[in-house]
């Protein structure tokens, strides 16, 4: 059972994220920030990765730490499912259009984190969210799921395109990256025999 849960708590947020690996697509979310509730929908219904999240945050301040902090919840409970990694298929990629835009990502659970993002953007905001923070929650959730991941926008002009071409992106590499290959179901992919660390 592919699955764990995370409680995130601090001055700033109260966090509590739930996920099942081998799940189906169903998700349960609400974050206070109506379009990263969306965002969260799309990741869960496209990866088929199960999602129960609940965020409380200081969004009187403004939505910076909501959206980080919910990266890190979310990027910590699929990094505690995967375990030890072993059985992955490790890497995964999407190229996804939506309308004029369209949105490449890769990545490799590696448990060596790194964020590579190429999405520029014509607007400062996206309704009442800042643009700038889809690559905060970006960061937050590579660096604790332990994901090398690169996401690159190479063309679009709809910022609302432009963004959830990248969280359907990311959710379809991670189904792939995730899934168990049977041909080595109890081997760690890696010629070290652990993830993480140098190559």
């Amino acid at each position: 059972m592919r699955q764990a849960s995370v409680e995130r708590n601090t001055k700033e947020t109260q966090i509590s994220a739930s996920v099942d690996l081998d799940g189906t697509g169903k998700y349960d979310v609400s974050t206070g920030i109506g379009f990263l509730d969306h965002m969260m929908e799309q990741l869960s219904r496209h990866s088929l990765i199960d999602l129960t999240l609940r965020a409380q945050g200081d969004l009187h301040i403004d939505f910076h730490h909501t959206t980080e902090d919910t990266g890190y919840a979310v990027g910590e409970a699929v990094s505690r499912a995967l375990g030890d990694r072993a059985g992955i298929k490790r890497y995964g990629s999407a190229l996804i259009p939506m309308d004029e835009t369209l949105t490449r990502v890769a990545l490799d659970c590696s448990n060596r984190p790194y964020l590579v993002w190429k999405v520029d953007f014509s607007r400062p905001k996206l309704g009442e969210i800042d643009t700038e923070l889809f690559q905060e929650w970006f960061k937050a959730f590579a660096q604790s799921a332990g994901l090398t991941l690169h996401v690159e926008t190479l063309y679009g002009e709809n910022n609302h395109h432009i963004v959830e071409s990248c969280y359907k992106g990311l959710a379809r590499a991670l189904m792939a990256a995730v899934a168990i290959d049977p041909r080595k179901a109890d081997a760690v992919p890696s010629t070290k025999g652990v993830l993480g660390g140098s190559l």
